[in-house]
């Protein structure tokens, strides 16, 4: 058992009072209109870059401030208790735990040509890895970069590419080897990080439950041409990259999920003080005290589990049954602590302007995605009680 300390310093716990200050000249009115109109939250995002939070986790010499997977977490948990939840929480997620693949595996002159660009918002990038055939399987992925001089030309199809309506640029992987049926099917597939270039990717937005103001998109490649200066690190080498950022991808969704949840149940719990109902505050009934005081407990654990899984990672230590533990806790406590304000709220629950139908709605995206429970429990039955593998 690993041990872990849970005290956090001063300088983060500042970092969670900075962020809520910048998230407060945002507050649910501005949150409201963006779920109305899909419009996307640039000004949000420009506050937090001005501000320079947008490279916390960045080595310093490329302009970040060199801080690690606990402090970004401290960061995406604020945003996502403010009640900007997964709209203001995705805005910026990819600027935050993306670049991560280039800091480890990209060359000198990438690090210097691609980071300082997103750590300034001056650009704004996408993850295009999912495919419509492939789902979870990565390995079945069939986008292809065939080489040509000194550069590939791209043809596939990529879904669920989050930002790519407002994006500059996109963290693509495609296979640069066909898959042939023999050996790994992860092998041959190659990383890149690229100019999205619209007159060769058709980019179409996809109407989705939620987070309206965070687009969602099918991408169709047609002779998209990269640069072999684009590739990060060796061709072949893309499967094994992307598993490098998974652990650090799910801390940071876990705790923007205990972050919704408690902005969901701040808001229940202040409802059931202020609504009075048979002369006297709902919440002196056991039967709404104790529904919340549950999730309370339940978002607590999570986010104890979410930041020993911080810990260990930023001290170099193993931690993949952590990080998909406390994504695992945190998606399930979040979702029914959403589940529970509504209802706390009663028929004004289904009401938008009380807001906990939107921490709802876009608390789905945590049960789902990137990664289903299912595959979690599988990964935390092998490594951590040494069951033989199910799939």
């Amino acid at each position: 058992m690993q041990k872990v300390n849970f005290l956090f310093t001063e300088q983060q716990l500042q970092i969670t009072e900075n962020i809520a200050k910048i998230c407060s000249q945002f507050d649910d009115g501005y949150w409201f209109s963006k779920d109305q109109t899909g419009e996307f939250p640039h000004d949000f995002c420009s506050a937090l870059a001005t501000n320079g939070w947008l490279g916390i986790a960045m080595p310093e010499e490329y302009g970040g401030s060199g801080l690690g997977i606990t402090e970004a977490s401290l960061m995406m948990k604020a945003i996502a208790e403010s009640g900007a939840a997964m709209s203001g929480c995705s805005a910026v997620h990819m600027n935050i735990f993306g670049p991560n693949v280039i800091v480890v595996f990209g060359n000198e002159e990438q690090k210097t040509r691609m980071l300082p660009p997103l750590i300034r918002g001056e650009m704004r990038a996408c993850f295009g890895v999912t495919e419509p055939d492939a789902g979870l399987d990565t390995t079945q992925l069939k986008t292809q970069a065939v080489r040509d001089g000194d550069k590939y030309v791209v043809h596939g199809r990529k879904v669920w590419t989050s930002t790519a309506q407002v994006a500059d640029k996109i963290l693509l992987i495609a296979r640069t080897k066909p898959s042939e049926g023999k050996g790994r099917g992860s092998d041959g597939l190659s990383l890149f990080y690229t100019d999205l270039d619209k007159s060769k990717v058709d980019v179409r937005e996809i109407e989705k439950m939620g987070r309206k103001a965070v687009d969602s998109n099918e991408l169709f490649i047609d002779g998209l041409e990269v640069p072999i200066a684009d590739r990060i690190g060796e061709e072949g080498m893309g499967f094994q990259y992307l598993l490098h950022g998974l652990n650090p991808e799910r801390i940071l969704i876990a705790a923007e999920a205990v972050g919704i949840g408690n902005a969901a149940l701040e808001r229940a719990s202040q409802y059931a003080k202020d609504r009075v109902i048979f002369n006297r505050p709902i919440g002196m009934n056991q039967a709404i005290q104790h529904p919340l005081a549950e999730s309370w407990c339940e978002l607590e654990a999570a986010n104890m589990m979410c930041f020993k899984a911080a810990t260990l990672y930023d001290s170099g230590k193993p931690c993949g049954i952590e990080a998909n533990a406390a994504k695992f806790l945190a998606a399930r406590a979040g979702f029914k602590a959403c589940e529970r304000s509504i209802l706390t709220h009663g028929g004004y629950g289904y009401a938008k302007e009380f807001h906990v139908e939107r921490f709802m709605r876009e608390q789905w995206i945590n049960r789902i995605a990137p990664v289903t429970e299912q595959l979690m429990l599988c990964y935390i039955a092998e490594r951590a009680l040494g069951l033989p593998k199910s799939y």
